[in-house]
């Protein structure tokens, strides 16, 4: 009996021993990720993918970020989780803005920067889809596609979602819910910058067919109090039964409706999310958001660049699987995933001195 006791004990401490060392080896979880084919189209097919980020890097590789603003939590969200993947690889970053959707002229100013200055690679947020075509220099370094699609046959990986599937997701959802024929107002971003082209079509491919109407379409840059003179114009020749636009334009719809006694009249859908949306969502002021992980977002184009300079292939259009958030409907994870923490404050400088 005292043999089998001590055999037991001696298999337990062995099977013990195999799972520390196992965490030890593999101690970070696999993200759960969609790989779409074919590379920068509208329409695409997607595949499952499980990547587990990387614990190390080669070398502490310098990268240049380029984005079009830190104005929302969408762009601060992305540079958080950018900051947080660079600092767990012990890495260097340079993050820039180009202070809106209109910058051509400074974005192009800061890739010519980087281009010609110490970064190993460059994580490209364009504000614009053909932006490396006013781009004259040779494009020497590595081009990844951050969040915002890239039209160029130097760039061969995207790391975001796929904004058309964002707005399909968004006017299916109008669709499910219209018993009756009801009107959609459109506020969705710029005029055909950023993801706001894409979002429209694939809202309109969406209610093909359906009891939605789209009644009217907005356009402004992502600055609340332009949101707020639009949403004013709009509700001053008609009211719609549904408003679907950014983040940005939702949160200000919030106070619109209400100050306009609308609030019970007008539903609200977001195309993605921010701390005010999601704050709207349990309030229930808010009907409907998308959530495109964008922290993960961040995380995962530091960990594709790194695998990139260390001699991957091209990964092509990769990013998260889309979640929706409505009432009795919000991830647990969503603050880790999703949203940067309340208190944080984009930072432009990781590991390199001023």
């Amino acid at each position: 009996m005292v043999k089998v006791m001590q055999l037991r004990l001696l298999l337990l401490v062995g099977l013990s021993l195999l799972a520390i060392q196992t965490s030890a080896a593999n101690p970070l979880s696999p993200w759960s990720l969609e790989q779409r084919t074919p590379y920068e189209k509208v329409l695409q097919h997607t595949a499952p993918l499980q990547l587990t980020p990387l614990s190390t890097a080669k070398k502490s590789w310098r990268i240049c970020a380029l984005v079009p603003h830190l104005k929302d939590t969408y762009w601060t969200g992305i540079n958080y989780g950018l900051v947080q993947q660079t600092k767990a690889l012990n890495l260097k970053l340079e993050l820039f803005e180009a202070g809106g959707y209109y910058g051509q002229e400074k974005q192009l100013s800061q890739l010519d920067n980087c281009m010609k200055h110490d970064f190993d690679a460059i994580l490209l947020g364009g504000v614009r889809p053909d932006i490396l075509d006013f781009y004259q220099a040779p494009i020497t370094k590595p081009v990844i596609a951050l969040v915002n699609r890239l039209k160029h046959p130097k760039v061969n990986t995207r790391v975001g979602v796929n904004w058309y599937q964002m707005g399909f997701m968004a006017g299916d959802y109008i669709k499910r819910q219209a018993k009756e024929p009801v009107t959609l107002a459109l506020l969705t971003g710029p005029d055909k910058l950023g993801g706001s082209d894409y979002v429209e079509q694939g809202v309109s491919a969406a209610l093909k067919d359906s009891l939605v109407t789209i009644s009217a379409v907005h356009h402004a840059d992502n600055n609340r109090n332009l949101y707020r003179d639009e949403l004013e114009a709009l509700l001053s020749e008609q009211t719609p039964d549904y408003i679907l636009g950014s983040a940005v334009a939702i949160e200000a719809g919030v106070s619109i409706l209400r100050q306009n006694h609308l609030t019970d009249k007008v539903k609200l859908i977001s195309s993605y999310l921010s701390p005010a949306v999601l704050r709207g969502i349990y309030r229930g002021k808010i009907e409907f958001s998308n959530d495109d992980l964008v922290v993960l977002q961040g995380k995962l184009a530091i960990d594709i660049t790194v695998r990139e300079l260390e001699g991957a292939k091209a990964f092509g259009d990769i990013g998260p699987k889309i979640q929706t958030l409505y009432p009795q409907h919000i991830s647990k994870d969503v603050l880790k995933t999703s949203l940067p923490p309340a208190e944080y404050y984009p930072i432009y400088r990781v590991n390199i001195d001023k």
